[in-house]
């Protein structure tokens, strides 16, 4: 198994509260971060705007996603070009589809084209990952995020399916492929396996790489010491 210093995928941390964000930001490891919607009311977060330039008065040194928040492409371009105006680290998610089913394939073109740097976010098949691939310009750099934890939830193996991705991207010099959702510190050695460029992973995640190359006869008397001081603590008794 690798050390973590001579892992060649790039580590994002996944977060949305703002004093985690600033403390991974500040390890040399993590190399981006990135955040959502859903993250950021779960952290509290009350004015999106405001929290996202809080963030990047701290942050302007490696890339920072922000995710639009409308479902129809209109206001989706006006939210994307606004938000890739907050700093030149930024790069502007945008979904893989509304959620009517209706393809975003046109305002990735869009924006790209315009050189807005996007994280095409929520893709799940590998016919989203060609369409994302056509619509992206080759000179502006982009995030294509694929959503291999949630692959992995239904029951189906997201390796294959990352390293065919991966493939697809090939001819997209500037397009890197990003494992996202990430379930276990395994994801970051499979991500790496294959060749991914980057993987996103929260701050609950990245609190276990201390346990990387733990010899296991060791951590399984640690398990145990475990089980046998909670049950003391807890005062249990038969």
């Amino acid at each position: 198994m690798k050390a973590l210093e001579q892992l060649e995928i790039k580590i994002f941390a996944d977060g949305a509260d703002l004093a985690s964000m600033l403390e991974l930001y500040a390890r040399p490891y993590i190399k981006g971060l990135t955040t959502n919607p859903t993250l950021m009311r779960k952290a509290g977060v009350a004015n999106y705007r405001a929290f996202a330039r809080e963030v990047l008065t701290h942050i302007a040194d490696k890339p920072v996603s922000f995710e639009v928040l409308a479902d129809d492409l209109q206001t989706m371009e006006r939210q994307a070009l606004e938000i890739a105006s907050w700093a030149d680290n930024v790069f502007v998610k945008i979904p893989v589809s509304t959620t009517r089913g209706e393809s975003c394939r046109g305002l990735i073109q869009r924006l790209t084209q315009r050189r807005v740097k996007v994280n095409v976010t929520a893709i799940m098949t590998l016919a989203q990952v060609r369409e994302v691939r056509m619509a992206l310009n080759p000179g502006t750099p982009s995030f294509v995020s694929v959503f291999a934890g949630r692959i992995a939830d239904t029951g189906v193996d997201p390796v294959p399916m990352m390293a065919q991705a991966l493939e697809l991207l090939r001819d997209a010099p500037r397009a890197q492929l990003m494992w996202a959702s990430s379930r276990e510190l395994l994801n970051i050695f499979q991500a790496d396996s294959i060749g991914c460029h980057v993987i996103t992973v929260t701050a609950d995640i990245l609190r276990k790489l201390p346990l990387i190359g733990s010899e296991l006869t060791q951590f399984s008397l640690e398990t145990v010491k475990m089980f046998v001081d909670d049950a003391r603590d807890a005062g249990f008794s038969l």
